[in-house]
C-alpha cells in the first residue's frame, strides 16, 4: 500500500500537482461533473426557449468584469509581492517586514471600497441594461423580468466577496482558497439541482448566487493612482476584449437567430468554455508563487517552473478537447435528444480548436502579469473588438456556424501574430525585461 501511495505521489508529482492545484483540479472536476448534470436537467426540464433564456442571461452576466476592472487580479500579483517579505509564524501571526505588511493593508482596505461601489455600479448598470436587452430582443409574453432584476442584485452582492479571496490567494493561501470553493461548488450545484427539479425555471440562476454568497496601516501604503492603476487599466482593457470573446455569442445569436439557437449556442459552450477552468486549474494557483519569485529574483526557478506547467496544460486541454468533441459526435450517432439541444459536431470543432488555443495562452499571460505588467493588452482588446465584428455579422447572416468560424479565425490570426510569437520565445527573458 505504501509503494502504491508513493507512485501514485510521484506521479502527482510528475504533472506538477501539489496541495493548492490538487483542490483546484478537485474544484474543476466536481463542477465540471455537476455542469454536465445540471446541463441534462437543463435538457429535460426547460423548453428550448427556457434554455436559451437562461444562458443568455449567463452570458450577459459576464459584463460583470468590465465593472470589476481587471482588480481582482492586481490585488493577487501585487499581495504576492508584498507577501514574499512575509510569512504565518506559528500562531497564525503575520510577520516580517513591517512595511510590506503596511502595504498589504492598505491594499486591502482600498480593494474593499472599490468593490463596494462596483457592486452598486453593477447592479444598476446589470438591472437596467437587461430590461432594454431582452425588452427588445425576447418575447414580451415571457416572464423575466424579476428573475433578471433579483439576479442582477444577487451578482452585485456576491461582487463584494472578490477582493478577500484575491487577497487571500496573493498571500499564498491558495489550498484554503481552493478548499473553500469546493464547499462553494457543492452548494452552488445542489441548489441549482433542487431549483430546477421543482421548477423554478429562471429563478434557478439566483438561488446559485445566493448559495455562493479593518486595521488602519501606520507605514508605507500603496497607492492607487501610482502602483495600482497602471496595471489595473491595461487589465481591464484585456478582460473588456475578452467579455466579447467569450460571452457575446449567445447574445448576439438570441437578438437575431432567437432563444432556440441562443440555447444551443450557450449548452456547448458549457462544455467547451469547461477547457479553460480545468486549463487554469494548473496556472492560477501558481501566480501567487510567481509573484513570489520574481520578488526573490529567482528567475531560473521561475522559468523552469513555468515551461513545466505550460506543457501540462497544452497536455491536459487537448485531451479535454478530444473528450467532449467526442461526446457531441457521439450523441449526433446516436441520433439522442440530447444532440439537438448542442451544435453540431463540426460547429464544436471549430469552438474546441479556438478555445485549445486561447488556454495554450493562459500560462503566458499569468507570467506576464505577474511581473506586474501587462504587454498584451493591444493585441487582447484588437482581439475582443475583432472577434466582436466577426461574431456580430458572421451570427446574423450564417448563425451558430458564422459565430464559431469567426471565433476560430481570429483567435488562429492573433495567437499567431508575429508579436506574439515573438513573445513567446522571449518569456524566459522578461524576468529580466521587466525587473520587478
Amino acid at each position: 500500500m505504501s509503494s502504491f501511495i508513493a507512485r501514485r505521489l510521484r506521479f502527482a508529482k510528475s504533472l506538477e500537482i501539489d496541495r493548492a492545484v490538487f483542490f483546484a483540479i478537485m474544484g474543476k472536476i466536481w463542477s465540471l461533473s455537476a455542469g454536465l448534470v445540471t446541463t441534462l436537467l437543463i435538457a429535460v426540464y426547460f423548453a428550448p426557449d427556457l434554455q436559451g433564456y437562461y444562458y443568455t442571461f449567463q452570458a450577459v452576466l459576464a459584463v460583470q468584469a468590465i465593472a470589476e476592472l481587471g482588480l481582482g487580479s492586481v490585488l493577487t500579483y501585487y499581495a504576492s509581492h508584498e507577501w514574499a517579505k512575509l510569512a504565518l509564524d506559528r500562531d497564525r501571526e503575520v510577520t516580517g517586514d513591517p512595511d510590506a505588511l503596511s502595504r498589504l493593508i492598505s491594499l486591502g482596505r482600498f480593494s474593499l471600497k472599490w468593490y463596494l461601489m462596483a457592486s452598486a455600479v453593477m447592479t444598476l448598470v446589470l438591472a437596467t441594461g437587461g430590461l432594454f436587452f431582452f425588452g427588445t430582443a425576447g418575447d414580451p409574453g415571457f416572464p423575466w423580468k424579476a428573475p433578471w432584476i433579483v439576479l442582477s442584485v444577487v451578482t452585485g452582492l456576491n461582487l463584494c466577496a472578490v477582493p478577500v479571496w484575491a487577497l487571500l490567494e496573493g498571500c499564498n493561501q491558495v489550498s484554503h482558497v481552493y478548499g473553500y470553493r469546493i464547499v462553494q461548488y457543492v452548494a452552488s450545484s445542489v441548489t441549482a439541482w433542487v431549483a430546477i427539479y421543482l421548477g423554478a425555471g429562471l429563478w434557478v440562476a439566483s438561488a446559485i448566487g445566493v448559495a455562493g454568497l479593518l486595521a488602519q496601516p501606520k507605514g508605507p501604503r500603496l497607492s492607487w493612482r501610482t502602483d495600482i492603476w497602471p496595471m489595473q487599466w491595461r487589465i481591464a482593457m484585456s478582460w473588456v476584449g475578452g467579455y466579447f470573446v467569450f460571452s457575446l455569442f449567445a447574445p448576439v445569436l438570441f437578438h437575431y437567430q432567437g432563444p432556440v439557437v441562443a440555447g444551443q449556442m450557450g449548452m456547448t459552450w458549457v462544455l467547451v468554455g469547461a477547457l479553460m477552468p480545468v486549463a487554469s486549474s494548473w496556472i492560477m494557483p501558481r501566480a501567487p508563487l510567481f509573484g513570489i519569485l520574481i520578488s526573490q529574483r529567482k528567475y531560473a526557478e521561475l522559468d523552469r517552473l513555468f515551461w513545466r506547467i505550460t506543457s501540462r496544460v497544452i497536455a491536459v486541454t487537448a485531451a479535454g478537447a478530444f473528450g467532449i468533441w467526442m461526446l457531441v459526435f457521439s450523441l449526433n450517432q446516436l441520433h439522442h435528444p440530447l444532440a439537438a439541444r448542442l451544435l453540431p459536431p463540426g460547429t464544436t470543432a471549430c469552438m474546441l480548436l479556438a478555445t485549445i488555443i486561447v488556454c495554450a495562452s493562459l500560462p503566458m499571460s499569468t507570467y506576464l502579469r505577474a511581473h506586474k505588467k501587462e504587454p498584451l493588452m493591444g493585441l487582447s482588446v484588437l482581439s475582443g473588438v475583432l472577434t466582436g465584428i466577426a461574431v456580430t455579422v458572421l451570427g446574423k447572416y450564417y448563425s451558430a456556424d458564422g459565430v464559431a468560424v469567426g471565433y476560430l479565425a481570429v483567435t488562429a490570426t492573433m495567437n499567431f501574430d508575429p508579436r506574439v510569437d515573438w513573445t513567446a520565445r522571449s518569456l524566459c527573458g522578461f524576468s529580466r525585461v521587466f525587473p520587478a
